[in-house]
């Protein structure tokens, strides 16, 4: 396992599934960008990612994140991930509905000197979107 795909592996089991996000000030570079056009304009660093985090946490508090599969090619390491968890709150401006939902994903990260430096998001939110009711199937 290299480096980066530890630190991905790290994020996911810690802060998704610990709930320990005090860890971001450690993987995540102050000057990190998150790009996720469901989420877009977030500050830099770790306290965009705890930004980011809180979002997922606030909508859905039960919220549990695996990686199905991490694999690195030099200083990037992509992820494709299932999260499942139970909307509980809001999200994206919709009121909580109690649906559990399945979302499915990838990400793809930069690492440099022990930290993410860069990170893309796609995920499958019209899916979500669909599952809580606020999308037509």
């Amino acid at each position: 396992m290299t480096e980066g795909e530890a630190i991905v592996n790290r994020l996911v089991d810690e802060l998704w599934g610990q709930r320990k996000p005090e860890i971001l000030k450690e993987i995540i570079a102050p000057d990190c960008v998150i790009h996720d056009p469901a989420v877009p304009d977030l500050p830099k660093g770790p306290d965009g990612a705890r930004v980011y985090y809180e979002i997922f946490i606030t909508a859905f508090p039960d919220i549990h994140v695996i990686n199905d599969e991490v694999v690195a090619n030099g200083d990037l390491v992509s992820a494709l991930w299932t999260a499942r968890g139970t909307h509980d709150g809001e999200a994206m401006g919709i009121s909580p509905t109690g649906t559990q939902v399945t979302i499915t994903g990838q990400a793809l990260y930069r690492v440099s000197n022990g930290q993410i430096v860069e990170e893309w998001v796609h995920a499958d939110m019209l899916g979500m979107l669909k599952q809580i009711g606020a999308m037509p199937s």
